[in-house]
């Protein structure tokens, strides 16, 4: 019989931060989410680390970030001439980003960025290849004070 109860033991060292949606363009997706939500984005600004320019919207446990290339050559850009407008990845809050890496790449994870780099809203963050997680892009990030 399968376990259907919850593990007794919740990982601290790990928080659902939000989700990353790679849009075309950035006022309509920014329209479309704030009628969705019922609520207006914060946060936009330019990430150039990243070749980005994002939007954020809070909603209940997280957030839903926007991000649209500004770059030919970035990662979203290349994300959206593959597979179109969608889900890009999914994003963790850990208390140490550099430690994290250490620590995955002892166990074996194959990591995008060796080290933090910086994000947007000035937090340090990496990503973890999707060959690690199943198909899935995983971002670390860190606030930073």
């Amino acid at each position: 019989m399968e376990n259907t109860k919850a593990p007794l033991s919740v990982p601290k060292n790990w928080c659902f931060d939000h989700i990353g949606i790679a849009v075309h363009d950035l006022d309509r997706a920014i329209a479309s989410y704030e009628a969705l939500f019922q609520t207006t984005h914060y946060g936009r600004e330019v990430v150039p680390s990243q070749g980005v320019e994002v939007a954020f919207l809070e909603v209940q446990d997280g957030r839903v970030e926007l991000l649209c290339s500004i770059q030919e050559d970035s990662s979203i850009a290349k994300f959206l001439a593959k597979r179109g407008e969608g889900m890009h990845h999914t994003a963790y809050r850990v208390a140490s980003v550099s430690k994290e890496l250490r620590r995955l790449e002892q166990l074996g994870w194959e990591l995008i960025h060796k080290a933090p780099v910086m994000g947007a809203h000035g937090e340090k963050i990496a990503f973890l290849h999707p060959k690690s997680a199943h198909g899935v892009l995983i971002e670390l990030c860190e606030k930073v004070d």
